[in-house]
């Protein structure tokens, strides 16, 4: 289980999360919603460890954040920011990257490592294009790479920054289906999705934020009847039979 207390994020002068206290239970997929500049990127951040709050607390399993060593936290996190720069090496040596927090002192994998690395592509559905440069990858392929990268690490917990940006409808589901199997298999899921129906349909939990605060943590339908998805992002919300929910704005 992971636990967010009373969070609190600056930038300069500007505070982006304020006072968030949040659980993630462990074999949950948790999904943060809310308006662009909400603080849901920077909540994720603080509890990726990709920065620091400004106070508050963040603890995996009753053990505090900063009690982690970095290869620790490495055994325990997969972390998949939205920004990064694309390497120009092989599609398994991306993957095999995965395996570093676990290697010894000579760096070399072992036979162990080599199978939890193809594995893992094959899980991806990147497996084909093992040979190919990174670089020369569509954007569906290059976050299916990523994705198998956070598998080979092997981790109890993955964390996600909108995995599905700049992707084609088709590939976001490939990628959600990819987290989808990865959370059937015991894992915890916390990520951060734009698209509402998306989050409403692969979310064991729903934290919505509005202006650095959470508001509400809840299942998919007790955030869908409590309204507070009409007030935050300003539209209406009907169910379409068979096909989920239909968003439009509230003065139409």
């Amino acid at each position: 289980m992971i636990e967010l207390r009373h969070i609190c994020v600056d930038y300069g002068s500007q505070r982006a999360v304020d006072d968030v206290s949040l659980t993630l239970p462990t074999g949950m997929v948790t999904v943060l919603v809310g308006p662009n500049g909400c603080g849901k990127t920077t909540l994720l951040k603080a509890a990726a460890r990709l920065l620091k709050p400004t106070s508050g607390e963040v603890r995996y399993d009753g053990r505090p954040l900063d009690d982690f060593g970095r290869r620790e936290f490495a055994r325990m996190a997969a972390v998949l920011p939205q920004g990064r720069e694309t390497p120009n090496i092989s599609v398994e040596m991306l993957v095999a990257h995965g395996r570093f927090p676990y290697l010894g002192l000579s760096r070399k994998p072992t036979r162990r490592d080599r199978e939890i690395v193809r594995n893992a592509m094959e899980q991806a559905g990147v497996y084909a294009m093992r040979e190919k440069p990174v670089t020369a990858l569509s954007g569906g392929e290059r976050q299916k790479a990523y994705i198998a990268m956070a598998i080979a690490q092997d981790t109890p917990v993955l964390l996600l920054d909108e995995p599905t940006t700049y992707l084609d409808i088709g590939r976001q589901f490939e990628i959600l289906e990819t987290v989808r199997s990865l959370h059937a298999r015991g894992k915890t899921i916390v990520m951060v999705l734009h698209d509402l129906n998306q989050a409403l349909c692969y979310a064991d939990q729903l934290a919505v934020m509005e202006k650095g605060r959470l508001r509400m943590r809840g299942t998919p339908e007790q955030v869908l009847h409590s309204g507070l998805l009409q007030q935050v992002f300003g539209v209406r919300i009907a169910e379409a039979p068979g096909a989920g929910y239909c968003f439009a704005p509230q003065k139409f």
